[in-house]
């Protein structure tokens, strides 16, 4: 898992838990392999989630690891004997499909598929989504561990998941996917840089609107020769200003200015008050002209980052619900927003901070015909870099899922460019006042991923699931099996 990981070491893993797993001869073995397991998998690599609150980091990791307990002692039940090599890599993979949306709409952090993006199966993702990685990812891990054949059938299950992963990794390229429509957009991505492990009830909103006025200030506005290669759009992070209402305030009016002076529009993120209890968290296209052309609300919430899950309960039993003093109203649009510009509308998917993490989210701009797609976020209440990482790697794989140039920027860190094959550009480092300028081309098209999403995977991992149960209770009633 970033940022330690190399992607090999996914395949050493997984076919070392696939050998444990498969010795491993009672119920409460195989619950203990699978638990610890998913300690070793999801302790480090979610430790990010202590800063938010560090009895839900203990209870979501053990809850996740639990998950793949369960997969594990259902693997070994006497009726998937033979079929174990394909069995046990699909309930691993429905574990984590479930992971996708429960609980709280769904943790998915630290996923198999992003310890993936930099090596040769990353087209997969164009293909399947992360449940596609996933599922070949552990099922080659699984195959990995398994050289003899001991049950009657067992040869044979193991020839079909060796074509099985080999027919999804040689067509993933080939796959419908998308195409350079032939138009290209210049985008400015601001980092203010500053300090990381801040809150924002313990810090001053105005000072992070100051870094981040003082770096576009260094944007030069095209002019003279240059103005033939204008800038089509500059991107501010997530909730950079903090106001009671953005279009009178004194903010508003900077914007305005500077997206004047650049003569481009200002993608901009803002939190804006409704009432004591709650609070909205935006990203908004400024124009030159001083309007807000589009406005796109947040819909996918952290849990207990921006909102408080069962709040009554945790503040009875004593728990710090005032570290989240207001919940995040959820947004209700469609991820998308129309940037204006001289040569048009530009349609861009946006998934804002934690929504990159969900496929769906990029997918429903995309689907609507979105060139490419911005992730504005905000990483500085997190002082080490695991979940930054983490969202870098996440950024690849909604590019390698869409086929759509992602900007993913924020205030301390990590910013970056993405292309739609999932190569990395221009990343910045923690902390420091960047600018990052980039011409881009607008897609167009769609992978097969962005057609026709998870549904249809997920149904395949059923139905491979039920036919390795057919299969071998039908074996095992036949009176002319037994052991080789």
């Amino acid at each position: 898992m970033p940022p330690w990981g190399w992607w090999p070491l996914a395949f050493v893993g997984l076919s070392v838990f696939s050998a444990i797993e498969y010795r491993a001869r009672t119920a409460a073995e195989r619950f203990s392999a699978g638990l610890l397991f998913g300690c070793g998998w999801y302790l480090p690599s979610m430790s990010w989630m202590w800063f938010l609150t560090a009895p839900g980091f203990v209870i979501a990791a053990l809850l996740f690891a639990s998950l793949h307990g369960v997969a594990s002692v259902l693997s070994g039940h006497s009726r998937l004997d033979s079929s174990h090599v394909v069995a046990a890599p699909a309930l691993h993979t429905l574990a984590e499909t479930l992971r996708l949306s429960f609980p709280f709409g769904g943790v998915p952090l630290a996923t198999l598929g992003i310890s993936q993006v930099a090596g040769p199966f990353r087209s997969v993702a164009g293909l399947g989504g992360v449940i596609a990685l996933t599922w070949t990812s552990w099922q080659i891990g699984a195959l990995l561990a398994r050289r003899s054949h001991r049950l009657a059938g067992e040869r044979a299950w193991r020839r079909a998941a060796w074509l099985g992963s080999a027919a999804v990794i040689l067509i993933a390229p080939l796959a419908p996917s998308s195409s350079d429509s032939g138009r290209m957009l210049r985008v400015v991505a601001v980092q203010g840089g500053g300090p990381q492990g801040t809150r924002a009830i313990n810090s001053d909103p105005r000072e992070v609107v100051e870094r981040h006025l003082e770096a576009t200030q260094l944007v030069q506005a095209p002019n003279g020769s240059d103005a033939t290669d204008p800038i089509h759009l500059v991107v501010w992070p997530e909730n950079v200003i903090d106001v009671v209402e953005f279009e009178t305030s004194r903010e508003f009016d900077e914007i305005v200015a500077e997206a004047q002076r650049i003569g481009a529009p200002i993608s901009v993120g803002i939190t804006e008050d409704v009432d004591a209890q709650n609070f909205t968290n935006a990203q908004v296209i400024v124009t030159p002209d001083g309007r807000i052309s589009a406005r796109y609300d947040k819909v996918r919430r952290v849990p207990f980052g921006e909102y408080m899950p069962l709040r009554g309960v945790l503040a009875a039993i004593g728990a710090p619900v005032d570290l989240v003093p207001r919940d995040a109203l959820a947004g209700t649009g469609p991820a998308l927003l129309d940037i204006p510009t001289t040569g048009g509308i530009e349609r861009a998917a946006v998934a804002i901070s934690w929504e990159i993490f969900f496929a769906g989210r990029v997918r429903e701009g995309v689907e609507r015909n979105a060139g490419f797609v911005i992730n504005p976020t905000n990483g500085s209440s997190y002082t080490w870099t695991v979940l930054q990482s983490q969202q870098i790697a996440s950024s690849r794989l909604r590019a390698l899922e869409t086929g759509r140039w992602v900007v993913q920027v924020s205030p301390t860190g990590f910013s970056a460019f993405v292309s739609p094959s999932g190569e990395v550009f221009d990343r910045t480092g923690v902390s420091e006042r960047a600018i990052l300028d980039k011409v881009i081309p607008m897609r167009t098209g769609h992978t097969l991923y962005a057609t026709v999403g998870d549904g249809p995977w997920i149904a395949c991992i059923a139905i491979v699931l039920a036919l390795c149960v057919i299969v071998d209770f039908r074996r095992r009633r036949s009176p002319y099996t037994g052991r080789r």
